[in-house]
This record gives C-alpha cells, structure tokens and sequence, in this order.
C-alpha cells in the first residue's frame, strides 16, 4: 500500500507540474482571466492532494486498510474535481462541450473532504503512549 500511494502521489505531483506549466505558458494566450484562474485551481488541488498521498504513506500509525481507503478517497475525488474543472476550464478551446462536468466537481471535492476527515478520523482514534 506504501508503494502504491508514493506512486501515485508522485505521479500526480509531476502531472500537475507539467500541467501548470501548460497553463502558465501555452494557455495564458488561449484562456481568458477567469478560465486559466479555474485551471490553475485544479493544478493546485492536485499538487496538494499529490503531496497529501505520499504524506499518507508514511504515517505509521495509519493501517493499511485506512490507508487504502484514503487512496480510493483522493484518487477518485482527485480525477472527478481536478479533471473536470481542466476540461471546463479549456472546453473554448477543444471545441468539446463539457457543461454535464460542471456537478461532477463538487462530487469530486466531496471525496477530497472526505478522505480528509477519514485520516483526522483514525488519528483520533490512534492512542499513543507517549501522550
């Protein structure tokens, strides 16, 4: 489970890399003001939830279980919130009508939320000797 989370947060590090690169360079001259602000949310959601995931990893007292769960929580919530506000966000110019997305990006927050609460949730739970 390790892997898989480092994994997978590394990999949606470096896409949101690459992908704010994109946005500060090739589509600053393609989207207006508030479209490129949208894109750059879903950059930035993604950075965060990227580092969230390789964070997750390696919390020892996190169970494996959990730990999935948390996984299954921002992978899921991070493709429906993050990738629909890039596919909203460029719909001028792909030329691809995307409006059904537009619910699809709080669902997707919505799992964001809740993988959240889900670690405070076991954190809680956990009873350290040392307290």
């Amino acid at each position: 489970m390790v892997k898989k989370l480092l994994i997978s947060g590394v990999i949606f590090s470096c896409t949101g890399v690459m992908l704010g690169a994109m946005g500060a360079h090739a589509l600053k001259e393609q989207l207006d003001v508030s479209q490129l602000a949208s894109f750059e949310t879903g950059v930035r959601y993604q950075l965060f939830h990227g580092l969230a995931l390789m964070v997750v990893a390696l919390i020892p007292v996190v169970s494996n279980t959990a730990k999935n769960i948390v996984f299954w929580l921002f992978v899921v919530g991070l493709v429906l919130f993050s990738g629909s506000i890039y596919g909203l966000s460029t719909q001028a110019i792909t030329g691809i009508e995307l409006a059904f997305l537009g619910p699809v990006t709080p669902v997707g927050g919505l799992l964001l939320i809740l993988g959240w609460l889900f670690i405070l949730l076991k954190l809680f739970k956990f009873k350290s000797t040392k307290d």
